[in-house]
């Protein structure tokens, strides 16, 4: 369960800081703000498939 919630958090702060990126034009408030919501998503989303699976 561990590897989904570690998975979810890295793929979701990576995709969330990618398109605050985009909508900043580079490093700014944006991203990491959605980096930060990312790795939120990506956190409960591996937990419950790492419940679901494991």
């Amino acid at each position: 369960m561990k590897l989904m919630i570690w998975t979810g958090i890295t793929v979701g702060g990576t995709v969330g800081g990618l398109l605050g990126a985009v909508f900043d034009g580079g490093l700014g408030l944006w991203s990491i703000l959605l980096s930060t919501v990312g790795s939120l998503a990506g956190l409960w989303l591996g937990y419950k498939l790492g419940k679901l699976y494991f």
